[in-house]
């Protein structure tokens, strides 16, 4: 999966940084037990990443150099499918097919 440079950029603040870190892995594994398929999922977890990059990009010079201006708004959807597919919970095994008789 490839992220463009804002997805990038954030996840390696995220993944750089414990407490952040540990938020977010939660954070995805509520979403994922709570809400329904992947697509809902990630587009719910896309608009909290999105309120989180314009939060810390107040505070981060790495983040703040990207954020060019209100009004505008980059997609992180790919970020957000790649933390529900890595930090989210394991998906359910298949049920094996019965063998015809």
């Amino acid at each position: 999966m490839s992220l463009n440079r804002y997805e990038q950029t954030l996840f390696d603040y995220v993944n750089g940084h414990p407490d952040e870190r540990r938020h977010w892995h939660a954070k995805v594994n509520e979403v994922a037990r709570c809400f329904g398929a992947l697509g809902e999922n990630a587009r719910m977890l896309e608009r909290d990443l999105w309120d989180y990059f314009v939060e810390r990009s107040a505070h981060v010079p790495r983040l703040r150099e990207l954020n060019f201006g209100a009004g505008q708004r980059v997609s992180l959807l790919n970020l957000a499918e790649y933390l529900l597919r890595v930090w989210g919970p394991p998906p359910k095994p298949k049920k094996p097919a019965l063998p015809f008789e």
